[in-house]
Protein backbone atom coordinates (compact mmCIF):
# COMPACT_ATOMS: atom_id res chain seq x y z
CA UNK A 1 0.00 0.00 0.00
CA UNK A 2 3.04 2.43 1.04
CA UNK A 3 4.29 1.49 -1.96
CA UNK A 4 1.19 2.74 -4.29
CA UNK A 5 0.63 6.17 -2.66
CA UNK A 6 4.00 6.64 -3.38
CA UNK A 7 3.44 5.94 -6.90
CA UNK A 8 0.64 8.07 -6.41
CA UNK A 9 2.45 11.01 -5.66
CA UNK A 10 5.28 10.65 -8.09
CA UNK A 11 2.96 10.66 -10.48
CA UNK A 12 1.48 14.08 -9.18
CA UNK A 13 4.55 15.44 -8.36
CA UNK A 14 5.92 14.86 -12.22
CA UNK A 15 2.79 16.17 -13.45
CA UNK A 16 2.78 19.06 -11.26
CA UNK A 17 6.82 20.55 -12.22
CA UNK A 18 6.83 18.96 -15.84
CA UNK A 19 6.96 22.17 -17.86
CA UNK A 20 5.83 19.85 -21.17
CA UNK A 21 2.70 18.85 -18.86
CA UNK A 22 1.89 22.65 -17.69
CA UNK A 23 -1.60 22.00 -19.08
CA UNK A 24 -1.87 18.78 -17.55
CA UNK A 25 -1.48 20.34 -14.20
CA UNK A 26 -3.93 23.46 -14.73
CA UNK A 27 -5.99 20.89 -15.76
CA UNK A 28 -6.29 18.45 -12.45
CA UNK A 29 -6.02 21.95 -10.62
CA UNK A 30 -9.06 22.59 -12.63
CA UNK A 31 -11.24 19.34 -11.86
CA UNK A 32 -10.38 19.30 -8.16
CA UNK A 33 -11.27 22.52 -7.24
CA UNK A 34 -13.97 22.60 -5.31
CA UNK A 35 -16.96 24.18 -7.29
CA UNK A 36 -16.07 21.70 -10.27
CA UNK A 37 -15.84 18.50 -7.83
CA UNK A 38 -19.48 19.65 -6.20
CA UNK A 39 -20.72 20.41 -9.93
CA UNK A 40 -19.84 17.16 -11.12
CA UNK A 41 -20.82 15.23 -7.44
CA UNK A 42 -24.67 17.20 -8.63
CA UNK A 43 -24.69 15.80 -12.40
CA UNK A 44 -23.39 12.84 -11.38
CA UNK A 45 -26.71 12.08 -8.89
CA UNK A 46 -29.42 13.27 -11.31
CA UNK A 47 -28.01 12.23 -14.96
CA UNK A 48 -27.29 15.85 -16.22
CA UNK A 49 -24.97 14.31 -18.69
CA UNK A 50 -26.19 11.00 -19.48
CA UNK A 51 -26.49 11.38 -23.24
CA UNK A 52 -23.44 13.19 -24.08
CA UNK A 53 -20.29 11.87 -25.07
CA UNK A 54 -17.19 12.39 -23.93
CA UNK A 55 -13.66 12.62 -26.03
CA UNK A 56 -11.75 10.71 -23.56
CA UNK A 57 -7.49 11.97 -24.02
CA UNK A 58 -4.31 10.93 -22.00
CA UNK A 59 -4.39 13.62 -19.43
CA UNK A 60 -3.31 14.47 -15.84
CA UNK A 61 -7.27 13.76 -14.40
CA UNK A 62 -7.36 10.33 -16.62
CA UNK A 63 -3.57 9.25 -15.63
CA UNK A 64 -4.64 10.32 -11.26
CA UNK A 65 -8.20 8.62 -11.62
CA UNK A 66 -5.99 5.35 -13.19
CA UNK A 67 -3.68 4.65 -10.08
CA UNK A 68 -6.95 5.46 -7.62
CA UNK A 69 -8.80 2.97 -9.48
CA UNK A 70 -5.76 0.59 -9.57
CA UNK A 71 -5.68 1.00 -5.94
CA UNK A 72 -9.07 0.56 -5.51
CA UNK A 73 -9.10 -2.92 -8.00
CA UNK A 74 -6.24 -3.88 -5.53
CA UNK A 75 -8.51 -4.11 -2.50
CA UNK A 76 -11.82 -5.13 -3.75
CA UNK A 77 -10.35 -7.60 -5.30
CA UNK A 78 -9.18 -9.62 -1.99
CA UNK A 79 -12.37 -9.63 -0.75
CA UNK A 80 -14.25 -10.68 -4.13
CA UNK A 81 -16.20 -7.55 -5.11
CA UNK A 82 -16.25 -6.00 -7.63
CA UNK A 83 -15.76 -2.07 -6.69
CA UNK A 84 -17.72 -0.30 -8.81
CA UNK A 85 -19.02 1.52 -6.22
CA UNK A 86 -15.57 2.98 -5.78
CA UNK A 87 -14.78 3.37 -9.83
CA UNK A 88 -17.94 5.25 -10.88
CA UNK A 89 -17.02 8.28 -7.95
CA UNK A 90 -13.53 8.43 -9.24
CA UNK A 91 -13.79 8.62 -12.73
CA UNK A 92 -16.96 10.77 -12.39
CA UNK A 93 -15.50 13.68 -9.93
CA UNK A 94 -11.51 12.55 -10.78
CA UNK A 95 -11.42 12.26 -14.37
CA UNK A 96 -14.33 14.60 -15.19
CA UNK A 97 -16.54 11.67 -17.22
CA UNK A 98 -19.84 11.75 -17.66
CA UNK A 99 -22.40 9.39 -15.81
CA UNK A 100 -22.78 7.30 -18.84
CA UNK A 101 -19.22 6.90 -19.89
CA UNK A 102 -18.39 6.23 -16.52
CA UNK A 103 -21.10 3.97 -15.77
CA UNK A 104 -19.89 1.84 -18.92
CA UNK A 105 -16.01 1.64 -18.08
CA UNK A 106 -16.41 0.83 -14.68
CA UNK A 107 -18.13 -2.37 -16.15
CA UNK A 108 -15.34 -3.13 -18.14
CA UNK A 109 -13.30 -2.36 -15.00
CA UNK A 110 -15.37 -4.96 -12.73
CA UNK A 111 -14.99 -7.36 -15.83
CA UNK A 112 -10.77 -7.31 -15.66
CA UNK A 113 -10.75 -7.51 -12.08
CA UNK A 114 -13.91 -10.72 -11.92
CA UNK A 115 -11.18 -12.39 -14.81
CA UNK A 116 -8.27 -12.44 -12.64
CA UNK A 117 -9.93 -13.44 -9.32
CA UNK A 118 -11.93 -16.48 -11.47
CA UNK A 119 -8.40 -17.63 -13.06
CA UNK A 120 -7.14 -17.28 -9.72
CA UNK A 121 -9.82 -19.02 -7.58
CA UNK A 122 -11.09 -21.82 -10.64
CA UNK A 123 -8.43 -24.38 -9.53
CA UNK A 124 -8.03 -23.13 -5.70
CA UNK A 125 -8.13 -25.35 -3.26
CA UNK A 126 -9.44 -25.71 0.51
CA UNK A 127 -7.25 -29.06 2.41
CA UNK A 128 -9.68 -28.14 5.41
CA UNK A 129 -12.17 -28.73 2.83
CA UNK A 130 -11.18 -31.71 1.86
CA UNK A 131 -9.66 -30.48 -1.04
CA UNK A 132 -12.97 -29.19 -2.69
CA UNK A 133 -12.85 -26.12 -4.94
CA UNK A 134 -13.08 -22.95 -3.42
CA UNK A 135 -15.94 -21.89 -5.34
CA UNK A 136 -19.33 -23.05 -4.18
CA UNK A 137 -21.20 -23.67 -7.61
CA UNK A 138 -24.00 -24.61 -5.36
CA UNK A 139 -24.51 -21.35 -3.90
CA UNK A 140 -23.57 -19.16 -7.05
CA UNK A 141 -26.13 -21.60 -8.61
CA UNK A 142 -29.07 -20.87 -6.18
CA UNK A 143 -28.00 -17.15 -5.82
CA UNK A 144 -27.67 -16.07 -10.01
CA UNK A 145 -31.17 -15.85 -11.28
CA UNK A 146 -32.52 -14.04 -8.16
CA UNK A 147 -29.55 -11.37 -8.23
CA UNK A 148 -30.27 -10.92 -12.04
CA UNK A 149 -33.65 -10.11 -11.02
CA UNK A 150 -33.31 -8.32 -8.62
CA UNK A 151 -31.00 -5.75 -10.25
CA UNK A 152 -33.59 -5.42 -12.90
CA UNK A 153 -35.98 -4.34 -10.14
CA UNK A 154 -33.69 -2.42 -8.21
CA UNK A 155 -32.80 -0.17 -11.25
CA UNK A 156 -36.16 0.68 -11.92
CA UNK A 157 -36.79 1.75 -8.00
CA UNK A 158 -33.84 3.75 -8.52
CA UNK A 159 -35.30 5.58 -11.07
CA UNK A 160 -38.57 5.97 -8.86
CA UNK A 161 -37.34 6.72 -5.57
CA UNK A 162 -36.27 10.27 -4.60
CA UNK A 163 -32.40 11.03 -4.30
CA UNK A 164 -32.88 11.86 -0.43
CA UNK A 165 -34.93 8.17 0.02
CA UNK A 166 -31.89 6.60 -1.85
CA UNK A 167 -29.24 8.24 0.64
CA UNK A 168 -30.83 7.20 3.55
CA UNK A 169 -31.16 4.01 2.80
CA UNK A 170 -28.25 3.32 1.26
CA UNK A 171 -26.65 5.06 4.51
CA UNK A 172 -28.56 2.63 7.41
CA UNK A 173 -28.07 -0.24 5.43
CA UNK A 174 -24.48 -0.72 4.15
CA UNK A 175 -23.95 0.89 7.72
CA UNK A 176 -25.52 -2.12 9.03
CA UNK A 177 -23.64 -4.16 6.97
CA UNK A 178 -20.49 -3.10 7.47
CA UNK A 179 -20.70 -3.18 11.13
CA UNK A 180 -21.62 -7.27 10.91
CA UNK A 181 -18.87 -7.98 8.91
CA UNK A 182 -16.70 -6.04 10.79
CA UNK A 183 -18.03 -8.39 13.85
CA UNK A 184 -17.32 -11.50 11.58
CA UNK A 185 -13.82 -10.14 11.02
CA UNK A 186 -13.15 -9.76 14.77
CA UNK A 187 -14.88 -13.40 15.52
CA UNK A 188 -12.72 -14.86 12.88
CA UNK A 189 -9.52 -12.74 14.17
CA UNK A 190 -10.45 -14.43 17.62
CA UNK A 191 -10.14 -17.79 16.79
CA UNK A 192 -7.49 -17.40 14.63
CA UNK A 193 -5.47 -16.55 17.27
CA UNK A 194 -6.91 -19.31 20.01
CA UNK A 195 -6.09 -21.78 17.51
CA UNK A 196 -2.33 -20.27 17.50
CA UNK A 197 -2.01 -19.90 20.87
CA UNK A 198 -2.72 -23.55 21.36
CA UNK A 199 -0.01 -24.71 19.01
CA UNK A 200 2.29 -22.54 20.21
CA UNK A 201 1.55 -23.67 23.56
CA UNK A 202 1.65 -27.32 23.02
CA UNK A 203 5.09 -27.13 21.15
CA UNK A 204 6.05 -24.92 24.29
CA UNK A 205 5.45 -27.42 26.12
CA UNK A 206 6.68 -30.56 24.23
CA UNK A 207 9.95 -28.62 24.34
CA UNK A 208 10.29 -28.00 28.17
CA UNK A 209 8.98 -31.82 28.62
CA UNK A 210 11.80 -32.78 26.17
CA UNK A 211 14.34 -30.70 28.00
CA UNK A 212 13.27 -31.97 31.71
CA UNK A 213 12.66 -35.79 31.36
CA UNK A 214 14.67 -38.49 32.65
CA UNK A 215 15.85 -41.50 30.62
CA UNK A 216 12.79 -43.31 31.39
CA UNK A 217 10.99 -40.57 30.53
CA UNK A 218 12.69 -40.00 27.15
CA UNK A 219 11.66 -43.89 26.30
CA UNK A 220 8.33 -42.68 26.83
CA UNK A 221 8.21 -39.37 25.24
CA UNK A 222 9.66 -41.58 21.69
CA UNK A 223 6.42 -44.01 22.34
CA UNK A 224 4.66 -40.87 22.23
CA UNK A 225 5.86 -39.44 19.71
CA UNK A 226 5.20 -43.10 17.49
CA UNK A 227 1.89 -42.46 18.59
CA UNK A 228 1.87 -38.70 16.98
CA UNK A 229 3.15 -40.01 13.96
CA UNK A 230 0.12 -42.62 13.93
CA UNK A 231 -2.20 -39.52 14.63
CA UNK A 232 -0.62 -37.09 12.20
CA UNK A 233 -1.02 -39.93 9.67
CA UNK A 234 -4.40 -40.53 10.21
CA UNK A 235 -4.31 -36.43 9.79
CA UNK A 236 -2.76 -36.10 6.53
CA UNK A 237 -5.27 -39.23 4.73
CA UNK A 238 -8.20 -36.76 5.94
CA UNK A 239 -6.61 -33.44 4.93
CA UNK A 240 -5.93 -33.99 0.93
CA UNK A 241 -2.17 -32.72 0.57
CA UNK A 242 -2.42 -29.61 -1.90
CA UNK A 243 0.06 -31.70 -4.31
CA UNK A 244 -2.54 -34.31 -4.75
CA UNK A 245 -5.93 -32.25 -4.88
CA UNK A 246 -7.68 -32.50 -8.44
CA UNK A 247 -10.01 -30.15 -8.67
CA UNK A 248 -13.18 -31.58 -10.95
CA UNK A 249 -14.26 -28.60 -12.62
CA UNK A 250 -18.50 -29.30 -12.20
CA UNK A 251 -18.93 -28.68 -16.03
CA UNK A 252 -22.89 -29.56 -16.13
CA UNK A 253 -23.23 -26.67 -13.66
CA UNK A 254 -21.09 -24.13 -15.57
CA UNK A 255 -23.15 -25.09 -18.47
CA UNK A 256 -26.33 -24.41 -16.18
CA UNK A 257 -25.07 -20.80 -15.16
CA UNK A 258 -24.19 -19.78 -18.77
CA UNK A 259 -27.40 -21.38 -19.54
CA UNK A 260 -29.15 -18.96 -17.19
CA UNK A 261 -26.50 -15.91 -18.49
CA UNK A 262 -27.68 -16.38 -21.67
CA UNK A 263 -31.24 -16.26 -21.15
CA UNK A 264 -31.44 -12.91 -19.30
CA UNK A 265 -28.76 -11.46 -21.28
CA UNK A 266 -31.19 -11.84 -24.57
CA UNK A 267 -34.20 -10.46 -22.83
CA UNK A 268 -31.42 -7.20 -21.81
CA UNK A 269 -30.87 -7.29 -24.98
CA UNK A 270 -34.38 -7.39 -26.56
CA UNK A 271 -35.59 -4.92 -23.82
CA UNK A 272 -32.66 -2.53 -24.89
CA UNK A 273 -32.63 0.84 -22.14
CA UNK A 274 -34.51 3.59 -21.37
CA UNK A 275 -33.22 5.57 -24.35
CA UNK A 276 -34.51 3.47 -27.22
CA UNK A 277 -30.88 1.13 -27.72
CA UNK A 278 -32.00 -2.11 -28.56
CA UNK A 279 -31.31 -4.88 -31.41
CA UNK A 280 -34.73 -4.23 -32.53
CA UNK A 281 -37.04 -1.79 -32.93
CA UNK A 282 -38.78 -0.52 -29.79
CA UNK A 283 -40.23 2.35 -28.24
CA UNK A 284 -38.42 3.46 -25.06
CA UNK A 285 -40.57 2.43 -22.58
CA UNK A 286 -42.96 1.49 -24.10
CA UNK A 287 -45.67 -1.66 -23.85
CA UNK A 288 -42.72 -4.45 -25.46
CA UNK A 289 -40.19 -3.10 -23.21
CA UNK A 290 -42.48 -3.60 -19.96
CA UNK A 291 -43.72 -6.97 -21.15
CA UNK A 292 -39.94 -8.10 -21.97
CA UNK A 293 -38.77 -6.32 -18.25
CA UNK A 294 -41.74 -8.60 -16.65
CA UNK A 295 -40.59 -11.53 -18.52
CA UNK A 296 -37.67 -11.76 -15.90
CA UNK A 297 -39.75 -12.50 -13.23
CA UNK A 298 -41.39 -16.28 -14.76
CA UNK A 299 -37.67 -16.79 -15.63
CA UNK A 300 -35.74 -16.29 -12.36
CA UNK A 301 -38.97 -18.23 -10.66
CA UNK A 302 -38.59 -21.14 -13.06
CA UNK A 303 -34.65 -21.35 -13.11
CA UNK A 304 -34.29 -21.04 -9.12
CA UNK A 305 -37.82 -23.71 -8.53
CA UNK A 306 -35.63 -26.07 -10.94
CA UNK A 307 -32.47 -25.78 -9.38
CA UNK A 308 -33.74 -26.32 -5.63
CA UNK A 309 -35.99 -29.10 -6.66
CA UNK A 310 -32.57 -30.49 -8.36
CA UNK A 311 -31.37 -30.06 -5.60
CA UNK A 312 -33.33 -31.60 -2.80
CA UNK A 313 -34.94 -34.47 -4.96
CA UNK A 314 -31.08 -35.54 -5.80
CA UNK A 315 -32.22 -37.07 -9.03
CA UNK A 316 -28.96 -36.00 -10.78
CA UNK A 317 -25.80 -35.73 -8.53
CA UNK A 318 -23.37 -34.38 -11.20
CA UNK A 319 -25.60 -31.69 -11.38
CA UNK A 320 -25.95 -30.61 -7.81
CA UNK A 321 -23.69 -32.60 -5.40
CA UNK A 322 -24.34 -32.11 -1.63
CA UNK A 323 -21.73 -29.50 -0.42
CA UNK A 324 -20.05 -28.94 3.18
CA UNK A 325 -20.84 -25.43 2.98
CA UNK A 326 -24.72 -26.09 2.44
CA UNK A 327 -24.93 -29.00 4.44
CA UNK A 328 -22.64 -28.47 7.84
CA UNK A 329 -21.31 -25.44 7.89
CA UNK A 330 -24.77 -23.59 6.78
CA UNK A 331 -28.16 -23.34 6.67
CA UNK A 332 -30.12 -26.58 5.45
CA UNK A 333 -32.90 -24.30 4.10
CA UNK A 334 -31.50 -23.60 0.62
CA UNK A 335 -34.53 -20.81 0.02
CA UNK A 336 -31.86 -18.60 2.01
CA UNK A 337 -29.51 -18.02 -0.86
CA UNK A 338 -32.25 -16.97 -3.43
CA UNK A 339 -33.39 -14.71 -0.68
CA UNK A 340 -30.62 -13.33 0.37
CA UNK A 341 -29.48 -12.60 -3.56
CA UNK A 342 -32.65 -10.99 -4.63
CA UNK A 343 -32.28 -8.92 -1.53
CA UNK A 344 -28.84 -7.99 -2.74
CA UNK A 345 -29.22 -7.71 -6.49
CA UNK A 346 -32.19 -5.29 -5.38
CA UNK A 347 -30.15 -3.08 -3.25
CA UNK A 348 -27.62 -3.03 -5.40
CA UNK A 349 -29.78 -1.83 -8.20
CA UNK A 350 -31.06 0.78 -6.17
CA UNK A 351 -27.92 2.31 -5.11
CA UNK A 352 -25.90 1.78 -8.58
CA UNK A 353 -23.31 -0.65 -7.48
CA UNK A 354 -22.40 -4.27 -8.00
CA UNK A 355 -24.53 -6.99 -5.98
CA UNK A 356 -21.09 -8.33 -4.35
CA UNK A 357 -20.47 -5.65 -2.25
CA UNK A 358 -23.87 -6.64 -0.72
CA UNK A 359 -23.98 -10.47 -0.93
CA UNK A 360 -20.96 -10.75 0.74
CA UNK A 361 -21.85 -10.19 4.09
CA UNK A 362 -24.42 -11.74 3.81
CA UNK A 363 -22.65 -15.13 3.12
CA UNK A 364 -20.56 -14.06 6.20
CA UNK A 365 -23.50 -13.72 8.41
CA UNK A 366 -24.45 -17.35 7.94
CA UNK A 367 -21.88 -18.82 8.81
CA UNK A 368 -19.74 -18.92 4.79
CA UNK A 369 -15.73 -19.09 5.68
CA UNK A 370 -14.08 -15.99 4.43
CA UNK A 371 -12.52 -17.94 1.75
CA UNK A 372 -15.38 -19.62 0.02
CA UNK A 373 -17.37 -16.07 0.39
CA UNK A 374 -14.22 -14.36 -1.33
CA UNK A 375 -14.11 -16.73 -4.25
CA UNK A 376 -18.10 -17.57 -5.07
CA UNK A 377 -18.98 -13.90 -4.71
CA UNK A 378 -15.94 -13.10 -7.49
CA UNK A 379 -17.28 -15.88 -9.81
CA UNK A 380 -20.76 -14.86 -9.20
CA UNK A 381 -19.40 -11.19 -9.60
CA UNK A 382 -18.08 -12.40 -13.17
CA UNK A 383 -21.54 -13.36 -14.73
CA UNK A 384 -23.21 -9.73 -14.12
CA UNK A 385 -19.92 -7.70 -14.53
CA UNK A 386 -19.70 -9.61 -18.17
CA UNK A 387 -23.31 -9.04 -19.45
CA UNK A 388 -23.19 -5.00 -18.79
CA UNK A 389 -20.17 -5.21 -20.10
CA UNK A 390 -21.51 -7.04 -23.45
CA UNK A 391 -24.50 -4.93 -23.21
CA UNK A 392 -22.24 -1.69 -23.31
CA UNK A 393 -20.44 -3.11 -26.26
CA UNK A 394 -23.38 -4.18 -28.51
CA UNK A 395 -25.59 -1.43 -27.98
CA UNK A 396 -22.89 0.75 -29.90
CA UNK A 397 -20.57 1.89 -26.66
CA UNK A 398 -18.15 4.51 -27.33
CA UNK A 399 -14.40 4.51 -26.23
CA UNK A 400 -14.10 0.79 -26.79
CA UNK A 401 -9.91 1.24 -26.70
CA UNK A 402 -9.78 3.61 -23.23
CA UNK A 403 -11.95 0.96 -21.79
CA UNK A 404 -10.06 -2.07 -22.22
CA UNK A 405 -6.83 -0.35 -21.23
CA UNK A 406 -8.56 0.13 -17.92
CA UNK A 407 -10.04 -3.51 -17.83
CA UNK A 408 -6.38 -4.72 -18.16
CA UNK A 409 -4.89 -2.18 -15.46
CA UNK A 410 -8.16 -3.54 -13.09
CA UNK A 411 -6.94 -6.46 -14.13
CA UNK A 412 -3.17 -6.51 -13.06
CA UNK A 413 -4.18 -4.56 -9.80
CA UNK A 414 -6.33 -7.73 -8.71
CA UNK A 415 -3.67 -10.05 -9.59
CA UNK A 416 -1.51 -8.13 -7.02
CA UNK A 417 -4.27 -7.98 -4.69
CA UNK A 418 -4.92 -11.59 -4.53
CA UNK A 419 -1.23 -12.64 -4.42
CA UNK A 420 -0.62 -10.26 -1.75
CA UNK A 421 -3.47 -11.26 0.28
CA UNK A 422 -3.03 -15.04 -0.47
CA UNK A 423 0.88 -14.51 1.10
CA UNK A 424 -0.39 -13.06 4.25
CA UNK A 425 -3.06 -15.34 4.78
CA UNK A 426 -0.33 -18.41 3.82
CA UNK A 427 2.55 -16.73 6.52
CA UNK A 428 0.23 -15.69 8.90
CA UNK A 429 -2.93 -18.27 8.65
CA UNK A 430 -5.41 -15.91 9.07
CA UNK A 431 -8.59 -15.72 6.49
CA UNK A 432 -9.91 -13.25 8.16
CA UNK A 433 -7.94 -10.45 6.05
CA UNK A 434 -10.43 -11.25 3.24
CA UNK A 435 -13.10 -10.16 5.91
CA UNK A 436 -11.33 -7.32 6.67
CA UNK A 437 -10.66 -6.11 2.83
CA UNK A 438 -14.71 -6.11 2.39
CA UNK A 439 -14.96 -3.60 5.02
CA UNK A 440 -12.43 -1.48 4.05
CA UNK A 441 -14.17 -1.10 0.29
CA UNK A 442 -17.50 -0.67 2.02
CA UNK A 443 -16.40 1.86 4.85
CA UNK A 444 -14.87 4.01 1.79
CA UNK A 445 -17.92 3.20 -0.61
CA UNK A 446 -20.14 4.88 2.92
CA UNK A 447 -18.07 7.69 2.95
CA UNK A 448 -17.99 8.09 -0.83
CA UNK A 449 -21.48 8.03 -1.73
CA UNK A 450 -23.27 9.07 1.37
CA UNK A 451 -21.52 12.61 0.67
CA UNK A 452 -21.97 12.70 -2.59
CA UNK A 453 -26.01 11.89 -2.29
CA UNK A 454 -26.48 14.34 0.65
CA UNK A 455 -24.57 17.19 -1.51
CA UNK A 456 -26.91 16.12 -4.00
CA UNK A 457 -29.84 16.48 -1.73
CA UNK A 458 -28.60 19.44 -0.79
CA UNK A 459 -28.58 21.17 -4.43
CA UNK A 460 -31.59 19.78 -5.24
CA UNK A 461 -33.55 21.28 -2.36
CA UNK A 462 -31.83 24.46 -2.38
CA UNK A 463 -32.11 25.10 -6.04
CA UNK A 464 -36.54 23.88 -5.76
CA UNK A 465 -35.91 20.68 -7.87
CA UNK A 466 -38.57 18.20 -7.63
CA UNK A 467 -38.44 15.61 -5.00
CA UNK A 468 -40.92 13.21 -4.77
CA UNK A 469 -41.01 10.13 -6.56
CA UNK A 470 -40.97 10.01 -10.16
CA UNK A 471 -42.58 7.89 -13.01
CA UNK A 472 -39.90 5.06 -14.21
CA UNK A 473 -39.70 6.87 -17.85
Amino acid sequence: MRILLSLTCLVLTFISFNPCNAEQAQTISNSLSIDHVLQKIYEWGNGAQGLQEAHIQISGPIVVAGVLCFIASSISSAGGIGGGGLFIPILTIVASLDLKTASSLSAFMVTGGSIANVMCNLRATNPKLGGKSLIDYDIALLSEPCMLLGVSVGVICNLVFPEWLITMLFAVFLTWSTSKTCNSGVVFWKIESEERRKNDGFEGLEKGLLEDESSEEREEGVQVEKEKEKVKSIEEQVMVPEENIRVRIPWLKLVVLLLVWFSFFSLYLLRGNKYGQSIIPMEPCGVGYWIISSAQVPLALFFTAWIVYRKESHQDQNLMQEDSCLSSNGPSNKLIFPMMALLAGILGGVFGIGGGMLISPLLLHVGIAPEVTAATCSFMVFFSSTMSALQYLLLGMDHIETALILALICFVASLIGLLVVQKAIQSYGRPSLIVFSVSIVMTLSIVLMTSFGAIRTWKDYTSGRYMGFKLPC
